[in-house]
Formats: C-alpha cells, structure tokens, sequence
C-alpha cells in the first residue's frame, strides 16, 4: 500500500465526489417520495445490504416494488426529508456518508427521525447506494 488517500479512504473529499454522492442520495430520496420503485432502484448498488432492527436484508438483485410504500403509508407516512448528509470519510469510488433522515404525514406533522450510515459506492462508472445502516424499523 502506498498511502494514497484515493485507495485508503480520507476525512477530505473532492468536491467532484462530493457532488455525485449527493445527486444520487438526492435521487434516492426524490424517487422514494415518488414511490416509483424502478427509479428508486435505480439509485442502488447491487447486491444492496441494509442492517435495521437487528436484521441484515440483501437484495441480490433490482427486485424492489412498491410494497415497501404500501407498508409506509399504513403507518401514515405521506413523504421523508434528509435531515442532514455528512461525509465522513471518503475515497475516489467509497464514500461513508451519517444521515439523518425524517418520515412525514400528509399534513407535515412528525413521524419519526431515523440515524443512519449509508455507504454510496461507484461501480462501473455509477454511483450508487451500496449499504445502509439504520436505526430505522
């Protein structure tokens, strides 16, 4: 190994990185709230991992649909913001990013506000969302 932070990780990032992380959590979010499980697939990584509730799921492949929302919305959920986006260490093709993210009612009032660590990788020339660590159900 020769150090170099592009293959080790840093607490810097290019600004470059920086900008395509942050279009595809942005992409991830808009789609998600558009309920269009093709597009929202669309932001992941595959296989795709996610740690919640004591559970790691994989998804092998782009098999997401719209359960996932259906399930959503019988809780009340209408819509969900990112509370905050920091990068905490990153590389030229991996990047940690601590979020916070917030579900919604219809009529804005508070569901919940979830910690999560999402790790946003480039594979094959894409960004995209590759694990998710949430504190989220």
């Amino acid at each position: 190994m020769t150090g170099d932070v592009s293959s080790k990780g840093s607490h810097t990032v290019s600004p470059e990185v920086k900008k395509e992380v942050l279009k595809v959590l942005d992409a991830y979010m808009n789609t998600f709230n558009a309920r269009d499980a093709r597009a929202w697939q669309e932001t992941y990584q595959f296989p795709h991992y996610r740690l919640a509730s004591g559970t790691m799921s994989v998804l092998e492949s782009a098999t997401l649909d719209s359960t996932v929302f259906i399930r959503l919305e019988k809780s009340g959920w209408h819509h969900s913001k990112w509370d905050h986006r920091n990068i905490v260490q990153a590389s030229e093709d991996k990047v940690h990013v601590d979020t916070r993210f917030s579900r919604y009612r219809k009529d804005g009032s508070l569901l919940g506000s979830y910690e999560s660590l999402y790790i946003v990788t480039k594979e094959n020339g894409k960004w995209g969302v590759k694990f998710r660590s949430s504190y989220a159900e």
